[in-house]
């Protein structure tokens, strides 16, 4: 990265950046043809953004298991919900792919996965990771987006139900624009050299707010 890009932002000046969601075409994967189709795209593509969402625990003791996976290609976002065996099942094949799954914290992303299905992971890159050793201090999502794509990723859903039989809109809306940004965040990284062989990648261009 440029050496006078700045390496922490202030929640100020974070709050005062324009706000971007994913605007792109959303998939919510619970049908056979929308697998196939997520299948087709997600391994397809060279380079996916990926998160997971857990129902929130709000009780000492409690805890809950990731309830759905998210990916990001440069077509659409699929969500997958993990109550569906074959959406696990893709989920393995993708993360065993020799395709780029970028995201953050995806250490404790996969260690709860683990728990779910089991799969054999490789290209699994930490975006968090990345920034750490290029000395950026604050390396979350949001932070990351506001420092390297100049915008606000909003987080008001954060904290509800995942497990709910049926998501709202906003919480596809949020779950979506994660693993996009997630995308992005690491086509910016290689469009600077900093993730091997990404610098030919197109789309580091597409954020829009």
């Amino acid at each position: 990265m440029n050496s006078a890009t700045p390496r922490a932002i202030t929640r100020e000046a974070l709050n005062e950046l324009p706000v971007v969601r994913y605007e792109g075409p959303i998939h919510f994967v619970d049908t056979p043809a929308l697998l196939h189709a997520a299948r087709q795209d997600i391994l397809g593509d060279a380079v996916v953004g990926f998160d997971t969402e857990t129902r929130p625990a709000f009780r000492k003791g409690e805890s809950y298991l990731p309830s759905l996976a998210q990916v990001a290609t440069a077509n659409a976002v699929h969500i997958l919900p993990l109550r569906y065996p074959d959406t696990r099942g893709l989920l393995a094949e993708m993360l065993a792919a020799d395709i780029v799954k970028a995201g953050v914290s995806l250490a404790h992303d996969l260690r709860m996965l683990r728990q779910v299905f089991p799969f054999e992971d490789r290209q699994v890159i930490d975006l968090g990771v990345i920034a750490k050793r290029q000395g950026y201090g604050q390396t979350g999502v949001r932070n990351l987006a506001g420092l390297l794509l100049g915008c606000r990723v909003p987080k008001g859903a954060k904290t509800t139900n995942w497990a709910a039989p049926q998501l709202t809109p906003a919480q596809i809306a949020y779950a979506a624009t994660d693993a996009w940004v997630c995308r992005e965040l690491c086509l910016k990284f290689g469009a600077h050299g900093l993730v091997s062989g990404l610098q030919s990648v197109p789309g580091t261009d597409t954020i829009r707010t």
